[in-house]
């Protein structure tokens, strides 16, 4: 059988198409590859980086802030818890020799000052502010030392007579005076006693005279808020007596009390009474040391009419709880109040209540403790 031979053009045309046919394939695939190599760089099917937490901080809770501690008011001239009264204190002279006892409303006052006067007599300043006796009596004439005593309270003096240059210092002190000589409503004389011992007058009245602005003092001692926190009670040692000798006419002397829990007075050995039967006691007794030199003022007679240096310092002991204490005293101006420190510059404190301040005269005065 005849084999049928293609001729050239023929294998020439077979060839090409096979030529085409691979290329098509070959740029097919070069395709698919570019297309897998973009796919998988591609932004959409990056796998995204894990979500690393980082820890926060812990925020406690916000706190109420802590309420400061309530703490009661006291009375000034006490210490003693209470609402205080926005009347000033109010300070009157008492006569304190024999005939002028027993005296009216030594025991309500807060704070008693005993002062040694001409002819070696003590009187008396009496301070009042938390109780309003009904009658105080009998009223004397103003001294030198009252200004220094009184100028800190920036209250009233209540008064019967003085010289011109005493009341001089009295009315630049900035107290408010109230004189019985000057007509002061208030002030009257009393039956039963002579002259000049019958003055005698009512509180009440007085701070219904007040002069506005004239309103509760600041404290003048530092004062506990317990007894037991008491400078002597603290740091003390035993007492039971407290023995002074003002001057060779006066020597009072103080006896504790356990029952009543204070100090009784007496006048040489005797009790010294109130006008109502009452013997004059004081939760703390205050021996204060201090110069006694003569003032420019002479008295009947010519005698000179001793004043006190009050501004600076000086020793003093403090009596309270039936136990004393050695402490200094200081007074930074006549305006500024005495004030009491122990050994290591604390503030020596008071217990709550009333305060007999002994002025005793230094290098002719003394007192024991026993």
């Amino acid at each position: 059988m005849a084999r049928t031979t293609a001729t050239a053009p023929a294998r020439t045309a077979r060839t090409g198409a096979a030529r085409t046919a691979r290329s098509r394939a070959a740029a097919l695939l070069a395709v698919g590859v570019s297309l897998a190599v973009a796919a998988c760089g591609s932004p959409a099917t990056t796998t995204p980086d894990p979500v690393v937490e980082t820890e926060r901080p812990v925020i406690a809770p916000a706190k109420a802030p802590v309420p400061a501690p309530e703490v009661p008011p006291t009375w000034p001239l006490t210490g003693v818890a209470g609402a205080p009264d926005a009347r000033p204190a109010l300070a009157v002279k008492i006569e304190n020799t024999a005939v002028a006892r027993p005296q009216s409303g030594l025991e309500q006052a807060d704070v008693v000052w005993e002062t040694v006067v001409e002819f070696e007599v003590s009187r008396l300043i009496a301070v009042y502010h938390s109780q309003v006796p009904d009658e105080v009596g009998p009223i004397r004439s103003v001294r030198p030392m009252d200004p220094l005593v009184l100028a800190p309270t920036a209250g009233m003096l209540v008064y019967s007579g003085g010289q011109p240059g005493i009341l001089d210092l009295v009315a630049d002190s900035g107290l408010q005076t109230v004189s019985h000589d000057a007509g002061a409503p208030g002030l009257y004389r009393v039956r039963g006693r002579s002259a000049p011992h019958n003055v005698y007058g009512s509180p009440a009245t007085w701070w219904g005279i007040a002069e506005p602005g004239r309103t509760a003092p600041a404290e003048q001692f530092a004062f506990a808020r317990r007894p037991e926190q008491a400078a002597a009670v603290a740091a003390g040692t035993p007492a039971t007596r407290l023995a002074f000798r003002l001057s060779g006419q006066s020597n009072p002397s103080w006896t504790w009390d356990e029952g009543t829990g204070t100090w009784l007075r007496y006048e040489g050995s005797a009790p010294a009474n109130a006008a109502t039967g009452a013997q004059l006691s004081a939760v703390n007794v205050v021996a204060v040391t201090a110069p006694h030199p003569n003032s420019p003022f002479g008295a009947q007679g010519g005698a000179p009419v001793p004043t006190y240096e009050l501004v600076g310092e000086g020793d003093a002991v403090v009596a309270t709880g039936g136990r004393s204490v050695a402490v200094r005293w200081r007074k930074d101006a006549a305006d500024q109040p005495l004030r009491l420190f122990h050994a290591d510059g604390s503030e020596a404190r008071l217990a709550p209540g009333n305060t007999w301040v002994e002025l005793v005269p230094a290098g002719t005065g003394s007192f024991t403790v026993s």
